[in-house]
C-alpha cells in the first residue's frame, strides 16, 4: 500500500526547523507533492506531545500513512507506530530516554531558536517511562539508520530494539546523520510515497 500521509517527529531541543525535517519536507514536496505532510513543533511533554499527534492525524488513513522519526522524535515514531499500525522510518532513534533524559532536567533552549526556552522536569521523564514499548510487533514496517558514530546514543541498543527491521547501518556518522542526504532516497523508497 502506498503512503498518502507522512508525519516527520523532531528529537529533543529540536523543531520543525531541523536540518533533517526540511531536507525531507523539500523532498516530499518536490517529488511527491500528493502527499500529505506534517511535521508539528512537539511540546517537551511527551504525553502532550502524542495527544497533540493523535489529534493532528485522526482523519488520517491508518492503512497508507506512515511516521518518520530522530532521536526522541523517533521513540515517538516507534510508539505510533504500534499504536496505530503504520510504517515508520526511524533515524538514529531513542531506545531509553526516560533514562537518558533524567540528567537533562532542567531549562533550554532549542538549537535552530536559542531565543526559545523551555523547561523539562521529572514529570516528563514519567511520561516517557509510560510510553516505552518494550517490543516491537511487526520488524517488517521499520527502516532504521543507525550511525554508529553517534556520539549521544549507543547505536548498539539502537540495533538490538529493532530485530528483523530493514536497518541501514553506517559505519561512522553522527547523531545529526550530518551525512542524511545520502540515506533520505532509501529512506523514501521504504515508505513507496504516492
Amino acid at each position: 500500500m502506498p503512503t498518502t500521509h507522512l508525519l516527520y517527529l523532531h528529537g529533543f531541543r529540536s523543531s520543525p526547523s531541523s536540518t533533517k525535517a526540511r531536507m525531507t519536507a523539500d523532498a516530499v514536496a518536490r517529488r511527491h507533492p500528493d502527499v500529505t505532510w506534517l511535521c508539528p513543533a512537539l511540546p517537551p511533554s511527551p504525553q502532550q506531545a502524542m495527544d497533540q499527534v493523535l489529534q493532528a492525524i485522526t482523519n488520517w488513513p491508518k492503512d497508507s500513512m506512515a511516521v518518520m522519526g530522530s532521536s526522541l522524535g523517533g521513540f515517538y515514531a516507534t510508539w505510533l507506530a504500534e499504536r496505530l499500525g503504520c510504517k515508520a522510518v526511524l533515524l538514529n532513534p531513542a531506545i531509553q530516554p526516560a533514562r537518558d533524559l533524567a540528567a537533562q532536567i532542567g531549562e533550554h533552549s532549542l538549537w535552530h531558536d536559542p531565543e526559545q526556552h523551555f523547561t523539562f522536569d521529572q514529570s516528563h521523564v514519567n511520561e516517557l517511562v509510560a510510553q516505552e514499548i518494550p517490543h516491537i510487533s511487526q520488524p517488517e514496517r521499520y527502516f532504521a539508520v543507525i550511525a554508529k558514530g553517534d556520539e549521544v546514543l549507543d547505536w548498539r541498543e539502537m540495533l538490538a530494539h529493532y530485530p528483523g527491521a530493514t536497518i541501514k547501518l553506517l559505519p561512522g556518522g553522527d547523531h545529526a546523520l550530518s551525512d542524511f542526504d545520502q540515506h533520505l532516497d532509501e529512506a523514501l523508497d521504504f515508505l513507496n510515497l504516492v
